[in-house]
């Protein structure tokens, strides 16, 4: 068997800003989030569940091209529905803010009600108002129907969905408990979903995460969509370039000497 051989040269130094975005020293930044997201997700998966069964899978997406997909796929769902258009464009930039993305699902709650004769759903004691509105044969539910275009394709066992609650509310105690920024987004969840994370879930929700001077999913402009800060710094380079165009003079002839006053030597 290999020994492990401490390495014992422990030297370097390591800058880390969120200035500029995804610089070397930005990444750095990005990678102490991932790690926080990595203990959101266990605080997740360790959450209690009803019957003490398995319910919970996740997906971690991080990286630019990765956020920056999810952020179109909820650009293109904000005009599915003129319910959703407002919120959904906001949170798109919310999750190009981001250094993390979350998606937290429930395998059990869409497939296998909990059959405990609870009652939660509101309906009879032998889950009829679940399995009456779900196509099922021999007890078991097919779900290999995926057409919906809705947010969410119910009815959820309700018990299944209060576990739901417990684990993305572990997830954001633990984000939290760590000082970093975090909330979750229906709409996140949604275009993950649609877009083949959390596979087995009925019902997925987005957690974004990040670590900046400024938390990035509060106090948002109107019209946040275009008036964030890429939009500004855009406009502020537009300036900028404009007016190096009009200027259109060499520098050493432009800048302008001072007048000499009388009696001064020539």
């Amino acid at each position: 068997m290999k020994k492990y051989h401490e390495d014992l040269d422990f030297r370097g130094e390591e800058y880390v800003s969120d200035w500029t975005p995804w610089s070397p020293q930005d990444i750095r930044r990005k990678k102490g989030v991932l790690e926080a997201a990595r203990l959101m997700l266990n605080s997740a998966m360790t959450a209690p569940a009803a019957g003490g069964v398995a319910s919970i899978e996740g997906h971690l997406v991080y990286g630019q091209e990765e956020l920056e997909a999810i952020a179109r796929k909820i650009e293109e769902l904000a005009y599915k529905n003129k319910a959703w258009t407002e919120a959904f464009l906001y949170e798109a930039v919310m999750v190009r803010d981001s250094d993390v993305i979350i998606l937290i699902g429930n395998t059990r709650c869409h497939e296998t009600p909990l059959d405990g004769a609870c009652g939660l759903c509101g309906g009879g004691l032998d889950c009829s108002y679940f399995y009456d509105r779900k196509k099922h044969r021999y007890g078991l539910v097919d779900i290999t129907d995926r057409s919906s275009s809705r947010m969410i394709d119910g009815p959820l066992c309700t018990a299944r969905v209060n576990d739901f609650g417990f684990a993305v509310g572990s997830a954001l105690w633990t984000a939290r408990t760590l000082m970093v920024d975090a909330r979750p987004f229906a709409s996140i969840g949604m275009a993950g979903q649609k877009m083949g994370y959390c596979p087995k879930s009925g019902m997925v929700v987005g957690v974004p995460v990040a670590a900046k001077s400024k938390n990035p999913y509060v106090d948002v402009n109107v019209d946040y969509h275009l008036i964030n800060m890429d939009k500004v710094l855009d406009s502020a380079r537009k300036i900028y370039q404009t007016a190096r165009i009009i200027r259109g003079f060499d520098y050493r002839k432009w800048v302008p000497k001072p007048e000499k006053t009388e009696g001064e030597e020539k």
